[in-house]
Formats: structure tokens, sequence, C-alpha cells
């Protein structure tokens, strides 16, 4: 459906701007867009390339089981199912640091193979367990203290305060973490499994 709406919304621009004589501005505009998205493209390869590689430094040197140690107990009230030796706890604890320093991409394959791992605990392999639901809920609203992709994007595009967005960011972010993790609770409260 949202093809659609975007495909109609291209032509009825194209459209008009044919209609009103300023089809060369469409054309001039479609260049330039692309021309920004490649720099803007390349230079987040290098923000996610540093940002990844710090994070398998850190899985390669026992960092990440050290920070799943670290963190486990402070994570265990959300996930009661979860074994405490799981192999999901160091994922899930570098999927929420990535989330928090707001590389999202970086995030992606610790959470694939955090679920991959609640998976195999999972009694119902035929639906989500508890524990994957509470993980979707936090990876989704988690806390972002350092939007560092976001960062990138307005470094890229010429900001003057390329790091004004923090505070704003950090609210609004704690706001929707807080939400997912009540909502959590009171579903699991009134459906107990």
């Amino acid at each position: 459906m949202l093809n659609i709406i975007w495909i109609v919304l291209l032509c009825v621009g194209i459209v008009a701007a044919a209609c009103t004589g300023n089809i060369a501005v469409v054309t001039e505009s479609a260049l330039n867009a692309g021309e920004l998205g490649v720099k803007t493209g390349i230079q987040l390869m290098g923000v996610m390339g540093l940002w990844m590689g710090l994070m398998r430094l850190a899985q390669k040197a026992g960092i990440v089981k050290a920070i799943a140690r670290v963190f486990g107990p402070l994570l265990a009230p959300l996930f009661p199912d979860l074994k405490r030796g799981s192999d999901a706890w160091g994922a899930i604890v570098m999927n929420l640091c990535a989330n928090i320093l707001g590389l999202g991409n970086a995030a992606t394959p610790f959470g694939l193979k955090a679920m991959q791992e609640m998976q195999k605990e999972n009694p119902h392999p035929e639906r989500a367990s508890r524990s994957m639901i509470t993980f979707l809920a936090l990876n989704t609203s988690c806390i972002t203290l350092v939007p560092a992709t976001i960062i990138g994007i307005r470094i890229s595009a010429g900001s003057a305060q390329p790091t004004e967005i923090i505070g704003t960011t950090l609210f609004a972010t704690c706001c929707a973490m807080i939400c997912a993790i009540a909502v959590d609770w009171l579903f699991r409260r009134r459906n107990p499994v």
C-alpha cells in the first residue's frame, strides 16, 4: 500500500511540474538527491564500520560475556523464562548496547542471534516465547544515549550543531522504553503462561 502512495505522489509531482513548466527542476532535484544519497551512504559506512568493528573486537575479546555477566542480573527480571547461562544473554546485552549508542544497523546481527538462541529454549517453537516478546519490545524502544547514526547524517548534511538532538532523543527514547516495559509487564500479568 505504501508503495502505491509513493508512486502516486511521485507521478502527481512530475505531472504538476510538467504542467507548470518546471520539469527541469524535477530532473535536477532527482540528480541532487541521488548524489546526496550516495555521499551520505559512504559517510555512514565509515561510522557504522567503526562501531561494528569495535563491537566485533569486544565480542572476540570476551568483553561481551563480561558485560552480559554484569548486566544479566539487571535484565533477569525482564526475562524470567531465560536460562541463566544462556548464550542469548550476550546477544541481548550487545544488541541493547548497540541500540543505546544509536547504532541500529550494528544491533541487528546481535538481535537476530538473540532470537535464534531464545528460539532454541522455546518450549513452543510455533509461537514467540515471552522472552522473545520482551526482547522485541526492548529492542524497538531502547534508550538511545548517543544517536550516532543521526548525528552522522546531520554532519554529512552540514548541520552547525549535529549533537543538539541528544537531549530530546534521550527523553523520547526513555519514555518509549518505560512504556514498552510497562505494557509488556501488564500483558504478562493479564495473560500468564
